[in-house]
């Protein structure tokens, strides 16, 4: 054994920390006991050979798909390419490197986003595009219609009327006295009790999720996101992909903020490259090493974690003014004890879940500025290492709709290669957000304060450049749907009242708040849903890409008519024009 300054260690380190290819992740682990707190380490060398191996690792490191999100892409791509030889009616079957990839994209909005999303997906079924879809993005409300689609592992493969049906019935019912009877009060404690005994840290938003599981079911699901791989393992369905935010202590979440994605295979942080089995979110790890497993939550947990926007309106961009650069700091002036206050009470997060940091103790090297972390680096705090998230104890995760609502980023990781986005309802956020990330996204998203008179559909990005995804962008307006019931048949004056849906009235029935409907509004929001896409149908088939043998990545078809000539020397593609 010999000593080693710190700076050396930090220098070496690069070299040990294992990656199978170029952009694995930097991230490396360090035995707890050769820490003191000293400047010089103790450092055995046999020590840098262990180091050489992930194998005996709890988190995979590295900015590569899982193995199981792979194997399902795969197996996607042949439900997708079967469904699009239907629709466009092509002689031959598709390769899969012809297979365009598609992903729904859903934003937030409590019960409105969770009943505007059934009618849409139904409306996406009826087109025969559902089986094309191998992603779906959610956040907030939309988690609510995912977790319960997905209990069904076949769900995309029956017909959604009678989903649509079941989730009526609940949309309907006033829910207070339901989720606040004593029989419901003495359940909450109990698996409070229980869950506190298993290890989990204690938070509002468990008995948020209770409450939301009573709202859904109105007895115990006993459902887990891990089990949501049976509706995945023949690639039957879409896989979906649940989003939060995890922020710090006393912070704003402008200035500091890190998407965490969650699916039925992994839980991790594209930033960082560092991901945990599903079945392992919560338990303990210190070092990239499982040190305590904790049975793995129910559902209603993680929707308490994914859903709490609608429990408070505080915007902390409006409250505070952007942190400048740290590193640019000359001089610091203490603010009082007023002062100090005020910030406590207007930072608290009565809606954010503290959650064991699977990231403590493993360390950051020189490197971490490369250019997978800086692309999602998002906030002026990861300018010092000693402020990212390995160094807390917990991670403090809060619904996405506080800071940025859209489901976006998880799409935009180019291991997925998404090339066509369905986006529901609508963010006027992403495309300035992208474009500072420096990540190719289309520049020019409509949104109700820049065009007051949205129409139901766009399509973004199609002229833009190749690595840019193609979005076809449907605001949750009511336009031709005052004048016409179905495509192409227009509304008698006795059926006008019927088309008269104020979604836009802050006000109005569909308020985010608010988390029952009656009979009529609840019918009219799942018609104006369903009629916007199918009002739209040409246009998504219109761009519904598929590519040559050259991939459909670089080159997505435009044109309604099935068979196409390929720009360049690509070839031409088989005509059943």
């Amino acid at each position: 054994s010999h000593f080693l300054p710190l700076c050396q260690i930090q220098a070496t380190l690069p070299g040990c920390c294992p990656h199978k290819e170029e952009e694995a992740s930097h991230l490396c682990t360090l035995p707890q006991n050769m820490v003191d707190n000293t400047d010089n380490y103790k450092l055995d060398v046999g020590y840098l050979i262990l180091c050489s191996s992930q194998e005996d690792l709890d988190i995979r490191l590295g900015f590569d798909l899982c193995a199981q999100e792979q194997d399902f892409i795969r197996k996607r791509k042949k439900v997708a390419a079967a469904a699009l030889k239907d629709i466009l009616q092509l002689e031959e079957d598709l390769q899969d490197d012809e297979v365009p990839v598609v992903a729904i994209m859903t934003t937030g909005g409590g019960t409105r986003a969770l009943t505007a999303m059934y009618a849409h997906l139904l409306s996406v079924q009826e087109l025969n595009v559902l089986d094309c879809v191998s992603y779906i993005t959610g956040l907030s409300g939309t988690t609510w219609t995912m977790s319960n689609l997905y209990e069904d592992p076949s769900w995309s493969q029956k017909d959604l009327k009678e989903t649509l049906k079941d989730t009526r019935k609940h949309v309907l019912k006033n829910k207070f006295f339901t989720c606040f009877a004593p029989d419901r009060l003495k359940y909450y404690l109990k698996e409070l009790c229980q869950r506190e005994q298993e290890g989990h840290q204690i938070c509002f938003t468990d008995l948020w999720g209770l409450i939301i599981e009573t709202m859904l079911h109105e007895k115990e699901d006993c459902h887990k996101l891990t089990d949501q791989q049976q509706a995945l393992n023949q690639g039957q369905n879409p896989l979906p992909i649940y989003l939060s935010l995890n922020v710090k202590d006393k912070i704003s979440d402008q200035d500091f903020r890190e998407w965490v994605e969650f699916t039925p295979y992994e839980v991790g942080f594209p930033k960082y490259g560092a991901f945990i089995r599903a079945e392992d979110f919560g338990s303990e790890f210190f070092m990239g090493r499982l040190m305590k497993k904790i049975p793995e939550s129910r559902i209603c947990f993680l929707e308490g974690d994914l859903l709490t926007a609608i429990l408070s309106s505080a915007d902390d961009e409006n409250l505070f003014p952007k942190r400048p650069n740290e590193l640019d700091t000359r001089v610091v002036c203490p603010t009082d004890s007023f002062s100090d206050i005020f910030r406590d009470i207007a930072m608290l997060r009565p809606a954010a879940s503290e959650i064991h940091n699977f990231l403590k103790g493993l360390q950051m090297n020189n490197n971490y500025l490369e250019s997978e972390f800086s692309k999602w680096k998002d906030c002026e705090l990861d300018s010092q290492p000693n402020h990212l998230t390995a160094a807390t104890d917990y991670l403090i995760l809060i619904d996405t709709a506080f800071a940025f609502a859209t489901s976006y980023p998880p799409l935009m990781r180019p291991e997925r290669k998404v090339d066509v986005i369905l986006h529901f309802n609508y963010s006027s956020e992403a495309s300035k957000y992208f474009e500072k990330q420096g990540i190719p996204f289309p520049t020019k998203v409509p949104d109700d304060q820049e065009t007051p008179h949205l129409k139901e559909c766009y399509i973004v990005g199609d002229k833009e450049s190749p690595e840019t995804p193609i979005v076809i962008f449907f605001p949750l307006v009511n336009d031709t749907f005052r004048d016409y019931k179905a495509p192409g048949v227009k509304r008698s004056p006795s059926e006008m009242a019927e088309g008269d849906v104020d979604v836009a009235n802050t006000c109005g029935p569909y308020y985010i708040n608010n988390l029952s409907y009656s009979e009529e509004d609840f019918d009219k929001l799942v018609n104006l849903s369903y009629y916007n896409v199918q009002n739209n149908k040409d246009l998504i088939l219109q761009h519904l890409p598929v590519a040559h043998a050259a991939g459909a990545h670089t080159d997505p078809v435009r044109a309604v008519c099935p068979g196409f000539t390929s720009h360049g020397n690509k070839g031409q593609r088989r005509q059943s024009c």
